[in-house]
């Protein structure tokens, strides 16, 4: 057989393929959301603008990998509207850390090093852990591949933060949580931004097809 598959197998295999796939991504789903409440949590207890930032990620992850199992074989209208909640979501969460960041700059919060370290430490294992896991599907299509990518970056973001609590711990002032606050929360809100531009791309193009609700008619189409 052509490729070395017999009949059925090819089909068989890419079945169990999809299955393990989409068990993977509810690990990765579980494991996000958990940190995401774990990491704000944090973030608001011990006063740190980067935790909260750092969430962003995680929160950002979670919602990428639900709208994924979600909309799995739906229109691609449907899922461009379920891409501009969770880029409109994403670009509100950043603007609230970006402001919560400024306010602790003006009454001069100083936030806990020890907390920022341990939960920093945590969410990079977290992250490390997601992508290894991903890492067997990094040569699949683009969504397949960009869920490891999303995993393997933001484990820089982690990094930062443990960076930032070692800086806030010597320094004994809360710039460095508040510089890596903000270059996270900037980042979460040009991805929120990318995400929108690119699902109202793909609306406008579904309303401009041939016979697509409010789509004007084509040559020789008789308008009713």
């Amino acid at each position: 057989m052509p490729g070395g598959c017999c009949e059925g197998t090819c089909s068989t295999t890419e079945a169990v393929r999809d299955r393990r796939w989409r068990r993977a991504l509810w690990i990765a789903l579980g494991v996000n959301a958990t940190m995401f409440a774990v990491e704000f949590g944090a973030g608001v207890s011990a006063d740190s603008q980067a935790l909260k930032a750092d969430a962003l990620d995680f929160f950002g992850d979670a919602a990428n990998y639900a709208i994924s199992l979600a909309v799995a074989g739906m229109a691609l209208s449907v899922r461009a509207k379920a891409a501009l909640v969770k880029g409109a979501t994403l670009i509100a969460f950043g603007l609230w850390v970006l402001g919560s960041a400024l306010w602790a700059t003006y009454t001069g919060a100083r936030p806990q090093s020890i907390t920022m370290g341990v939960v920093g430490v945590l969410a990079l294992a977290a992250n490390v852990g997601v992508a290894l896991m991903l890492y067997r599907y990094r040569d699949g299509d683009s969504n397949r591949r960009s869920v490891w990518i999303c995993s393997r970056n933001d484990a820089i973001g982690n990094v930062a933060v443990v960076a930032a609590a070692a800086g806030v711990f010597g320094t004994g002032t809360a710039w460095p949580d508040l510089v890596v606050a903000g270059i996270l929360a900037s980042l979460g809100v040009w991805g929120g931004l990318q995400i929108v531009r690119h699902a109202s791309e793909e609306l406008r193009a579904q309303r401009g097809r041939p016979g697509a609700a409010g789509a004007p008619p084509t040559e020789g189409s008789v308008a009713t």
